[in-house]
């Protein structure tokens, strides 16, 4: 994994933190926020491995 796979990774996990502190506090705006950082990342490694197989790099063990 390199560094900017693990900057994504890293985000994802910080926007499922704050998504259940959201539900555990009852803040809609944290879920929200929590969901949008998850997407987000989420969206960026996707198009991350689509550049990678179109260029034919391999930036990750394809664990997610």
């Amino acid at each position: 994994m390199d560094s900017e796979e693990a900057r994504r990774k890293a985000e994802e996990l910080k926007g499922k933190a704050k998504e259940e502190a959201g539900e555990a506090t009852g803040s809609t705006q944290w879920q929200a926020e929590g969901k949008y950082e998850q997407a987000s990342s989420a969206l960026k490694r996707a198009g991350r491995r689509v550049r990678d197989a179109l260029t034919g790099e391999s930036s990750s063990s394809g664990n997610g």
